[in-house]
């Protein structure tokens, strides 16, 4: 629909065989842009408007919960993630009513022999729990979450659904109230944890044009909504299957089942473009084998995203390959005879090099030397792949590695950083074990 509207005063052109126009336009991505009036100037000054007074609004609203620049300001695996995050946040809060509903209810509230200290002691040993809980999964696995955020995205909500379990089971078990309702503290501290760290990994990830806290206060609101919509639904089906527990527990296992897909179909949605172990051996068996590379999409339909112990037996080949790898070995754990390997090995190959590979029973040992940096961290592992796959077929793995790393390891960079990948560094669990090693006869030191 469109609306004229003249000036009050009409302004005769200074010719009459000029004319200007101007357009307005309205958005925040060049590709968004929407034509809201044009201004002409012959015969008489002009006004037509163009559009709906709705779709203005509507579209102001929408910068509320979507990006600046939204579709070019973010990948294009931002949209379905964000539908699916949503759907399962929604889920997460109905049955954080019916959970809490029954903590309550446990707790003592509505009982004349519940006292408050009791109730306010019980709340202090459940908080505290949940507290400690998260200070030692971070101290055990918090150097871990960035290398495999979508795995640790999935566990942190399978951890949530954990604890609202306990919470629900806890009037059950009265005489092990405390135990059942630290349980779930506990695990819901792992996913405060997990889930936030993930979080801002995959924000970084989704934004392209340096808008990574657009997009998390856009992700805020996001939830927001979902939070308000959550809690009313919940309140009514916590007032529909109130004195049910048949009802409760049906509503109860059938939201989890769906947030576990949900969340499933969430991850699975990501094409991460950073380099983990596993990304890494997925492009460098595909790439040794026919000499191309696979678009972030297609190895994020290869890897796994559950845990490695649940891994299904499609991926067994690639897991088994980075699975002959241990980076960051601490050169005392080598017995006499394999660090006098290690010894010569850098002599003859690695004196130069800021790392050294040891071969061990079938395992690819990579010491990092002191002075290596983030992308002397990615090659010593693709060399390690490389010696891990000839050694399936040759004898003479360290020539035959070195020569293979000379030829085509720029060229994999290459092909890598055309297709999108960040060639910059490896998302591992941090080397914290490192070697300096000098030939004392020539005096060449590795700086």
């Amino acid at each position: 629909m469109e609306e004229r509207v003249s000036a009050n005063t009409e302004t005769r052109s200074s010719s009459s065989s000029s004319k200007f126009i101007i357009e307005e336009w309205n958005g925040s991505s060049s590709s968004k842009l929407f034509k809201t009036a044009t201004i002409t100037t012959s015969p008489y000054l002009s006004i037509q408007r163009s559009g709906s007074r709705f779709n203005h609004v509507w579209r102001r609203i929408l910068q509320a919960f979507v990006p600046e620049g939204f579709p070019s300001s973010v990948t294009p695996d931002y949209a379905p993630f964000q539908v699916w995050d949503s759907l399962q946040g929604l889920s997460t809060y109905i049955r954080t009513m019916l959970s809490t509903q029954a903590l309550l209810s446990a707790i003592g509230v509505g009982e004349k022999s519940a006292t408050v200290i009791g109730a306010t002691f019980q709340w202090f040993l459940r908080d505290l729990t949940g507290m400690l809980g998260g200070i030692l999964f971070t101290f055990y696995q918090g150097s871990d979450l960035d290398s495999n955020a979508k795995m640790w995205r999935l566990v942190a909500d399978l951890m949530n659904d954990l604890g609202m379990l306990m919470d629900l089971l806890s009037p059950l078990f009265p005489s092990a109230f405390i135990f059942v309702v630290c349980l779930g503290s506990l695990s819901r501290s792992f996913t405060g944890v997990a889930s936030g760290a993930t979080r801002a990994a995959l924000t970084q990830h989704f934004a392209l044009q340096n808008n990574a806290a657009d997009i998390s206060a856009k992700e805020g609101s996001q939830e927001t909504v979902a939070t308000m919509i959550g809690m009313a639904l919940g309140m009514i089906l916590a007032r529909i299957t109130m004195g049910l527990p048949l009802a409760i527990w049906f509503s109860f296992l059938s939201l989890t089942v769906f947030h576990m897909y949900a969340n499933y179909r969430a991850v699975g949605c990501l094409a991460l473009t950073s380099l983990n172990i596993e990304r890494s051996a997925i492009l460098f068996q595909h790439f040794m084998e026919t000499g191309q590379v696979l678009s972030p999409e297609q190895v994020s339909r290869m890897e796994h995203v559950l845990p490695t112990w649940i891994t299904s037996w499609s991926s067994k080949k690639v897991k088994l390959l980075h699975a002959n790898v241990h980076l960051g070995v601490r050169v005392s754990s080598l017995d006499h005879q394999e660090m006098k390997e290690a010894l010569l090995s850098a002599v003859s190959h690695y004196l130069k090099a800021k790392y050294l590979l040891v071969e061990r029973k079938g395992i690819i040992d990579v010491i990092m030397h002191k002075n290596s940096t983030a992308s002397d961290v990615l090659q010593s592992f693709i060399h390690a792949l490389v010696m891990a796959k000839l050694m399936q077929k040759s004898t003479s793995v360290y020539l035959e590695s070195q020569s293979w790393m000379d030829k085509h390891y720029e060229v994999f960079l290459q092909k890598l950083s055309s297709l999108g990948w960040k060639t910059g560094r490896l998302l591992s669990p941090p080397v914290i074990w490192k070697a300096y090693w000098t030939d004392v006869s020539s005096d060449d030191k590795i700086d």
